[in-house]
């Protein structure tokens, strides 16, 4: 059973402001939660694309999305092919480029991947070390940790965990690879912990949260391809539409805030305006408010893993 609590549901969507007509994209398919609420919005005439790169995201939207009919089209596809796979899903296009009238990223990685053993996704389940989010690609998290050189590992954990203690594991890792593979993820776990003082690892989150992390954005080239996809989202959009983007990590919310004030950077408007008025001067988009969105209080007691996230709405100017 493909269970995932979807996080800033509501908020999300209302920020794309469905029109019942238009044309959406659900970047992120997971646990279609985002879509289902986009697709009971829609009329006859309206359409949703969702992407996964999951084909058992996909199994389970088939059926969740199956009272939708021919208005929700699945595609199995990592994002940063979003142009390619809105070709080959008949989106009308102008000058060359598909059109749609908003875009959803829900970045991270689902309930199901991390609580499923064999996917590898987690230090709490000993597995197979695999992290891919698509299985059909051959980069694993056991490759890297067996097969990779002592620096770049340890810039992975430094740079994509922000782990303190990148060099000291991945020293580690180097050195009790070469008695025997580290195969599973209760090996890779103890050793991170190992790696790190008994002090710190007394306080905050389990010592090995950092370094799955970072391993598992390596794996899946999750920062290359949002920065590709969210390139071609702000292409595609038709004035007035809409993309919304919940991040879950610094990395990935510096990449959106970064695209984003790119395209407002001539906004004149005070810093105490909830929204633009300007129209943004030569910029392409503003935003929708000007700050991130929040969970709500009731939504961080029923789901914890919805602490880190922020929503980024923007609205192509025309």
């Amino acid at each position: 059973m493909f269970h995932h609590v979807t996080v800033l549901k509501e908020e999300s969507v209302k920020g794309l402001n469905i029109r019942p007509d238009g044309i959406y994209v659900d970047c992120t398919l997971g646990g279609a939660g985002h879509s289902e609420l986009i697709a009971s919005q829609l009329g006859p005439q309206g359409r949703l694309i969702a992407l996964d790169q999951d084909e058992a995201a996909l199994a389970n939207a088939r059926t969740r999305l199956a009272a939708y009919g021919n208005i929700v089209t699945l595609v199995k596809s990592n994002f940063r092919h979003l142009k390619m796979a809105l070709r080959q899903a008949g989106v009308p296009e102008s000058n060359g480029v598909p059109q749609v009238d908003g875009v959803l990223f829900d970045l991270g990685v689902s309930s199901p991947q991390l609580d499923e053993a064999d996917r590898g996704f987690s230090y709490n389940l000993d597995a197979e070390l695999d992290m891919r989010m698509d299985r059909d690609e051959s980069l694993t998290a056991k490759e890297i940790v067996n097969e990779w050189e002592e620096r770049e590992i340890s810039n992975i954990l430094r740079d994509y965990g922000e782990e303190k203690f990148a060099r000291k594991i991945a020293a580690n890792i180097v050195k009790l690879r070469e008695k025997s593979p580290i195969e599973t993820t209760a090996q890779l776990a103890e050793i991170i912990k190992s790696s790190i003082p008994a002090a710190t690892r007394r306080t905050g989150p389990h010592p090995a949260k950092r370094s799955f992390q970072a391993l598992r954005i390596a794996v899946n080239d999750e920062l290359g391809a949002f920065r590709e996809a969210l390139e071609q989202t702000i292409d595609c959009l038709k004035p007035e539409g809409r993309v919304a983007v919940i991040t879950f990590h610094s990395l990935e919310d510096r990449i959106c805030k970064t695209a984003f004030a790119k395209e407002v950077a001539s906004c004149s408007c005070p810093p105490d305006f909830p929204i633009c008025v300007c129209g943004g001067g030569d910029g392409r988009l503003k935003l929708t408010p000007r700050k991130p969105i929040l969970p709500s209080e009731e939504e961080l007691e029923a789901n914890p893993r919805a602490r880190s996230s922020k929503l980024r709405i923007a609205e192509k100017l025309g």
